[in-house]
């Protein structure tokens, strides 16, 4: 397949390259910044909140776009400020890049003839984490699956739910094959090294679940649902996580010390079992989680 890559130049970006080119996929890569060393596949330089920009790099004869780009957290949040301001981002670059940034986009493929969208989305938009108000979100079963209700307080969390809406308004008015995989905290191999080194006894609930995913894995989801998109529903969501947790502790002794309230939901949860389900995921496209961290740890 000949794939748009967005979002090429970031984090996760080379190892989505990495695995498509592995599986013999043509790419062209996308970003509004490239820094990294030259590549062998084409890059074009494009913003995709600029609406030409989009039509430009989807002008190629692709068969999918493989979405990646976005604002990785809130850049209006009262605890987020003080990083956006570092960075030199606007309140509103989280709203303006992640929600009309998809949004351009997917009009340049209803233009341009691309018939499969894969997002990178975000665990975010289940609401659990980046909590602005002083209320715990209401869990109502555990381990969370795709269709737990979302709760979202912030711009983040709410451009990844409308985003997910948004690819499943143009599969229904246009055809496109969409999917959205929400990540946990996406950890590449020295991540997973660091944080084996330096790991010690939680200090407090974690609002992100104590979630996280390889890289390798997260890619490894979005190639998956790329290639089988005519097998499976022509919309769907996906958690990718990690059966396994960050934390040194089992995950019922977690919730005993820091939720007890949710011990009654908790009945099911075993060692150190992730507290977000991939069943969805491993069921729908054979998809596996395959990195570890605790192979890291030191005695």
């Amino acid at each position: 397949m000949r794939v748009l890559v967005t979002g090429a130049g970031g984090k996760l970006g080379k190892f989505v390259v990495a695995e498509l080119a592995s599986a013999g996929h043509e790419l062209v890569l996308t970003d509004r910044s490239w820094p990294e060393a030259a590549s062998r596949w084409p890059r074009v330089t494009a913003d995709i909140t600029d609406f030409d920009d989009c039509l430009r790099a989807a002008d190629g004869g692709f068969d999918a776009i493989q979405h990646l780009a976005s604002i990785p957290f809130p850049t209006d949040h009262p605890g987020e400020r003080p990083q956006a301001d570092r960075l030199g981002l606007p309140f509103d670059e989280t709203m303006r890049t992640n929600i009309m940034g998809t949004y351009y986009l997917l009009q340049a493929a209803v233009r341009r003839g691309i018939g499969i969208f894969v997002m990178t989305g975000s665990n975010c938009a289940l609401g659990s984490g980046y909590r602005i108000s002083d209320s715990p979100f209401p869990f109502q079963y555990l381990p969370v699956d795709e269709d737990h209700p979302s709760f979202v307080e912030d711009s983040y969390s709410f451009a990844k739910l409308a985003t997910e809406e948004l690819l499943a308004s143009y599969t229904r008015a246009y055809g496109i094959r969409t999917y959205a995989v929400r990540p946990f905290g996406i950890y590449p191999p020295e991540r997973r090294r660091s944080h084996a080194r330096r790991a010690g006894p939680a200090r407090g609930w974690d609002p992100f679940l104590w979630g996280w995913v390889g890289s390798e894995d997260v890619a490894h989801a979005q190639r998956l649902l790329m290639e089988r998109a005519s097998e499976v529903r022509a919309h769907d969501v996906f958690f990718c996580n990690a059966d396994d947790t960050v934390a040194l502790e089992p995950t019922r002794e977690l919730i005993e010390r820091f939720r007890p309230e949710l011990l009654p939901l908790a009945e099911r949860i075993t060692g150190h079992m992730a507290l977000a389900s991939s069943r969805k995921l491993r069921e729908t496209v054979g998809w596996e989680h395959r990195t570890s961290w605790r192979n890291a740890l030191t005695s």
